[in-house]
């Protein structure tokens, strides 16, 4: 698939969700990290939310944002570990269209250069459903940070050549938006 960047920037409409039993509004510095970041680079925040590690309050949530023409980036941090509670991949991946192999590969080896062997942990991975991409990401404040610089921003970018996600999840956008204005 081979998409041309845009000649300008186009922000995009992100949903920040934190997969933890313990993290609140308050302590949620990842989930915070990732706000700051998708405004600052000039996207809108849509929506944030804080979900128990559960299967099936996960996938509610995602579903739903997938289904909302308020939603086309969705950047899911914690749950992607190995321990009895990381489910967010049991819970993300049976709703992707496809899945963004490369995600999950780049992260783990700019990840290497940070903590080593212990990348081979991070189950961290990517997708498009109904023309969103979701991305999922360790829990960690400094993986979040890994994630956004080294891969998201860029791939949100509708000026990153030569290619990014923006002119395919933005499609929806434009179809909505020309029946809009067509009724």
């Amino acid at each position: 698939m081979t998409m041309t960047a845009a000649a300008e920037f186009i922000p995009v409409k992100v949903a920040v969700l934190t997969v933890s039993d313990t993290r609140t509004e308050a302590t949620d510095t990842s989930g915070n990290l990732l706000v700051e970041s998708v405004t600052g680079a000039g996207h809108e925040v849509t929506d944030k939310q804080i979900s128990l590690d559960d299967v099936y309050q996960i996938r509610a949530i995602v579903s739903g944002w997938i289904a909302s023409p308020e939603v086309e980036a969705i950047l899911i941090t914690g749950g992607t570990g190995f321990s009895g509670r990381d489910t967010t991949p049991e819970a993300v991946a049976p709703l992707f269209d496809k899945q963004i192999e490369g995600f999950g590969e780049v992260f783990r080896h700019i990840s290497f250069n940070e903590i080593g062997t212990s990348t081979v942990q991070s189950r961290a991975l990517g997708g498009l459903a109904n023309n969103t991409v979701i991305f999922c990401m360790p829990g960690s404040t400094n993986a979040c940070r890994t994630a956004w610089n080294g891969i998201i921003q860029q791939q949100l970018d509708a000026t990153h050549k030569p290619c990014n996600f923006v002119k395919l999840i933005t499609e929806r956008r434009l179809s909505v938006d020309a029946c809009e204005t067509r009724g």
